[in-house]
């Protein structure tokens, strides 16, 4: 699928425009402080169930004050049964799968509230950078409900269960810096400058060969849950596999051949 293909099949919520090899993608509800409804979530997921070819990283960002104040609530109110919610919350498992267990690294920029869904949404990235004006907090519980994009299984192994306790239960907020030092985000930025620097940092990761990323995003999670034999089996398997491409053999040699910069304490 193209781009302008692409693009018109999304709710006015969310954009979509290439740069290079680079995606990007925007929330755009910010009369809503880009609250995620189920035509937004629908959209997520067509946006990452059917990226160009080219595309070989993505940026997930989102205009106004806030990157999202998660669910919108009158979603909700709305519903006519549980079903409803439990089809809700299937969706938001399907769309963020694509996201974490898709073909190409995603940096989200974060900024503002990083709130309950919203929050969900980030943890499906494989790579979190905030700018200095970010704050997370899970306040469901003070709402009488209880995540329901898959924040108990991503952020609970990003932060610890005993973190996302406290949060869901005391309604604590954490900073920009407190999301940095207990691993939310990985990198922290000066306010107004989040995407920039996720852009520049996917530039960088569109360079690595795709079966490189493969073992990236695909063995690592799931080693990270494995028993050790075999995660150690995945490893081995995936390392023969990227070593033998005919991508690595260029490089290896071109390294070898001193055409490649060695590693330097930046």
């Amino acid at each position: 699928m193209n781009a302008p293909d692409l693009t018109s099949r999304l709710p006015a919520s969310l954009q979509f425009e290439l740069d290079g090899v680079v995606a990007i993608v925007r929330l755009t509800r910010t009369v809503k402080r880009n609250a995620l409804d189920d035509e937004t979530v629908r959209g997520i997921e067509t946006v990452f169930g059917n990226l160009p070819a080219e595309v070989r990283a993505v940026v997930l960002a989102a205009h106004g004050e806030h990157f999202s104040a998660g669910l919108d609530l009158s979603s909700l109110v709305a519903a006519q049964a549980a079903t409803d919610s439990l089809r809700r919350s299937r969706l938001w498992y399907r769309a963020f799968d694509l996201i974490q267990f898709g073909d190409v690294p995603v940096i989200a920029a974060l900024h503002g509230a990083v709130i309950g869904g919203g929050l969900e949404l980030a943890s499906a990235a494989h790579i979190r950078v905030a700018d200095r004006s970010t704050y997370y907090a899970l306040p469901e519980a003070q709402r009488g409900i209880f995540v329901g994009g898959g924040g108990s299984v991503r952020i609970s192994r990003l932060i610890g269960p005993a973190r996302m306790m406290d949060l869901m239960l005391t309604g604590r907020v954490y900073d920009a810096d407190e999301g940095q030092q207990i691993g939310i985000s990985q990198y922290l930025v000066d306010a107004g400058t989040a995407e920039a620097r996720a852009l520049e940092l996917a530039r960088r990761v569109a360079t690595i060969p795709p079966l490189s990323v493969f073992g990236i995003l695909h063995a690592i999670p799931r080693n990270a849950e494995a028993d050790p034999a075999t995660g150690y089996l995945l490893e081995n398997l995936m390392a023969t596999i990227a070593s033998n491409d005919p991508a690595a053999q260029a490089r290896i040699t071109d390294f070898l051949a001193g055409r490649a910069a060695k590693v330097q304490k930046t």
